[in-house]
């Protein structure tokens, strides 16, 4: 390993074993000033693997606490107010370290003050009506005569507001890398048989099923109890009662390997908006097929990545750590600045999932079989314990801003009418709210009124920034809509253009880009061939080069942002870049057809 990873991981092999992985939490220049000296100084034993954490940042969810033996009154109200905040900057959960100084020091605690302070966090956590759940004790190595232990804590509470705590993940990877298998095993609770017996619930279409490859984005939902716990392996199968008893809720969007169906995985990871991407690597085949494509993507599109290696049955122990160590190389490249990360033990799995939610270079690596359920576990450790990414305070500002609802995909289903489904990218929606869709092919929006709305197959009120459900239209005409349109509130001036500006970079193309050359655009849920209008200052762009270039859109037009984040390809070539500019058309008229009011 690198100096990189000594720095991240503190010295040691960087495996997440010793003392210097144990939940770190991330420097802030804003936190607590460290303590001039620890007070167990004298006793403490020069090793290697000095026991320091970096020192406690005021913000994150992340609390150092030394001991909490018999606290007075006004001290407990104090710790239950502090408890709330740390909750509420990790949107739900939090992560205690017992035994631990503010500077980061491990000082570690007798085993009778463990247990009362974990007697006192019970109480706390039930003032605050949370749930505890002690992820791991360990033993600091001190030379005291009485062994010192630390613990490190999870505190769960779904905020009021919410029914569950909810996290995206896109799975990408090669065709036939196990992707869909995996989901089946780890939604189902039944382990393979070999010949692909666990995926067959996922698949939508009957060719998915004769060929065994996915063509389309399936969703499949994972659970977790407040006590870490998985929930869909009980009596609860359906849906909704998965949804009922989980307090954390992680979302699958399964996507396709098969370079045929690319545009369909970068629809995907554009506008389903994942919190995280697995990429899904067959330990037999290695780095192959459409895998350092979906790595690339993720990476353009800026989602953080961790691995999984499948199939560690079919191999020998020797073909596992080549493929490892492969990947190793890959993300270590100048490209990818990755830090990998390989997880042999719970230990590790916990320290990943705090690593990876604070550092986006760092890159978990887990080993596992669907067949013989090797290593399953440890992935489930890291699901549950895993963050949300945007803290609570980017939600609020979102969720203040005008209602913007992205359509990803459109239904029509028997007694309920038009169904449409996508994310909520802003604003809040409920029941019965008047919106109006577009744009048209002329640039218009129709007006509608929102029926019923679900989330994860049970029925939910109200929607949030950042949730994605399916939404009840009613009887509106589903020939007016089409994916990549969005659902604003009447407020809103949307800004329709035909024609826009983007700084690109152009990552790879046989021969140059010029002026006149069509290629398909992907900005968030936008999906649309567009015609190279200009590039400004230069002739034609080659390999690598950067420019600013305008696009027209061939068929219709479209609502874009500034800043959002554009991906183009066309054969062979691609490229990414961002939305600099829009030449927005005619200021948006209401529809004359004013009775398509569901």
């Amino acid at each position: 390993m690198d100096a990189r990873v000594s720095e991240l991981f503190g010295s040691g092999n960087g495996h997440g074993s010793g003392h210097q992985g144990f939940g770190v939490a991330p420097k802030k220049a804003n936190s607590k000033n460290k303590k001039p000296k620890a007070r167990f100084c004298r006793n403490f034993k020069p090793s290697k693997n000095t026991p320091y954490l970096p020192p406690e940042a005021e913000e994150g969810n992340i609390e150092y606490k030394l001991k909490l033996v018999n606290p007075t009154q006004y001290r407990f109200e104090h710790l239950a107010t502090q408890m709330k905040w740390r909750l509420q900057e990790g949107r739900g959960e939090a992560v205690y370290q017992i035994g631990v100084e503010d500077n980061g020091m491990l000082v570690g605690l007798s085993e009778e003050d463990m247990r009362a302070s974990l007697k006192t966090l019970h109480r706390l956590a039930e003032k605050v009506g949370a749930d505890i759940a002690v992820l791991r004790e360990r033993e600091v190595d001190y030379d005291a005569d009485v062994p010192r232990n630390i613990a490190e804590v999870l505190i769960r509470k779904v905020p009021d507001d919410q029914q569950f705590l909810d996290l995206r993940v896109a799975v990408l990877g090669n065709v036939d890398s196990g992707k869909s298998t995996l989901l089946g095993v780890l939604t189902q609770g039944e382990l393979d048989n070999g010949r692909g017996r666990a995926r067959l619930n996922l698949f939508r279409h009957l060719h998915e099923i004769q060929t065994g490859r996915t063509s389309s984005i399936s969703f499949e939902i994972l659970g977790f109890n407040s006590k870490g716990e998985v929930v869909n392996y009980s009596e609860s199968r359906t849906a909704e009662e998965i949804c009922e008893s989980a307090s954390k809720m992680i979302t699958f969007i399964d996507l396709a390997g098969h370079h045929k169906y690319l545009k369909t995985t970068i629809f995907g990871l554009t506008s389903y908006c994942p919190d995280f991407a697995m990429l899904v690597v067959s330990a037999n085949t290695g780095i192959a097929g459409t895998t350092r494509e979906h790595l690339g993507l993720a990476m353009a599109l800026k989602v953080p990545i961790f691995i999984v290696i499948s199939k560690v049955d079919l191999c020998t122990r020797a073909t596992v750590e080549r493929t490892v160590r492969q990947l190793e190389r890959v993300l270590k490249q100048p490209g990818c600045n990755k830090v990998p990360m390989v997880v042999s033990s719970t230990d590790d799995a916990v320290t990943a999932a705090q690593q990876f939610a604070q550092s986006p270079n760092i890159t978990p690596i887990f080993t596992l079989s669907s067949v013989s359920g090797e290593s399953l576990e440890l992935l489930k450790v890291f699901f549950n314990i895993i963050p949300p990414l945007s803290n609570s305070k980017e939600q609020e500002e979102l969720m203040q801003q005008l209602t913007e609802f992205q359509v990803d995909e459109i239904y029509t289903v028997p007694e309920v009418g038009t169904v449409v489904g996508g994310t909520l990218y802003s604003g809040i929606c409920r029941e019965g709210d008047h919106l109006v869709v577009g744009p048209t092919d002329s640039g218009q929006f129709h007006k509608l009124t929102i029926g019923s709305i679900q989330r994860n197959r049970s029925a939910c009120r109200v929607l949030r920034a950042g949730q994605a459900a399916t939404l009840a239209l009613g009887d509106f005409d589903r020939s007016l809509l089409r994916k990549g349109m969005v659902m604003v509130s009447p407020e809103m001036d949307p800004t329709i253009c035909w024609m826009f500006e983007a700084e690109i970079v152009l990552l790879f193309h046989a021969k140059t880009f010029h002026k006149g050359f069509q290629v398909t655009v992907h900005i968030g849920n936008v999906r649309q061939t567009a015609t190279v209008e200009a590039v400004y200052g230069k002739e034609e762009l080659r390999t690598g080069e950067k420019a600013v270039v305008l696009f027209k859109f061939i068929k219709h037009p479209e609502y874009l942002k500034v800043g959002a984040k554009v991906l183009f390809r066309q054969g062979v070539t691609k490229g990414i870049g961002h939305v600099t500019k829009l030449q927005p058309i005619a200021q948006y008229l209401p529809s004359p057809t004013e009775d398509d009011e569901a």
